[in-house]
């Protein structure tokens, strides 16, 4: 590929409007580029869980999330195109169910926290959450294929049972809520 990005600003968007990948031009406002946008905002999300001390396992999954996060933003900001498979969301699944099974059952709600590393995959999480929010928002308008929706909700489970697993990794254990505080 070759120095596609040779001048960084184009002054095309400052009328309020960006290019979408098939050239057509929508208002940055667009359910569309909310869509996309928030998934960017996820990898990069993901990309400060990266910033901490993780396992090998996680860190690998985590950088293959992250390229399939931009396929995922590809495939949003150019209208009828596909990035998305099945194949991917199976294999978020069988990572899901690897490092679910050796976790206790859950028995009450989890606070965000739990370390740093813990922390930020639940913020990550959170934004993921967001993301998936925003693509159905956009199905709502627009196409969208439902692998992109399905992919979006695996994987913020799969987040959310990774910040547990780095929560007991570090040490600090996962935080759980104190429902019964108020009784007094």
């Amino acid at each position: 590929m070759g120095n596609r990005l040779s001048k960084i600003y184009t002054r095309t968007g400052d009328d309020g409007t960006t290019g979408l990948g098939d050239g057509s031009r929508v208002g940055k406002d667009s359910a569309r580029v909310s869509a996309y946008g928030t998934v960017d905002e996820a990898n990069s999300c993901i990309g400060l869980v990266l910033a901490s001390e993780l396992p090998d396992d996680v860190r690998a999954l985590l950088v293959a999330v992250q390229h399939q996060l931009f396929d995922l933003g590809g495939e949003l900001c150019i209208p009828g195109h596909a990035a998305i498979f099945e194949a991917d969301i199976e294999r978020l699944e069988a990572q899901l169910d690897a490092f679910n099974e050796p976790l206790p059952p859950l028995k009450d709600f989890i606070l965000p926290g739990g370390g740093e590393a813990a922390a930020r995959c639940h913020i990550a999480r959170t934004v993921v959450r967001r993301a998936e929010r925003e693509t159905v928002n956009l199905a709502r308008h627009d196409a969208v294929r439902p692998e992109a929706v399905r992919y979006l909700n695996r994987l913020s489970d799969l987040l959310f049972v990774l910040a547990r697993v780095l929560a007991r990794a570090s040490g600090h254990g996962e935080v759980l809520w104190n429902h019964e505080r108020r009784k007094a």
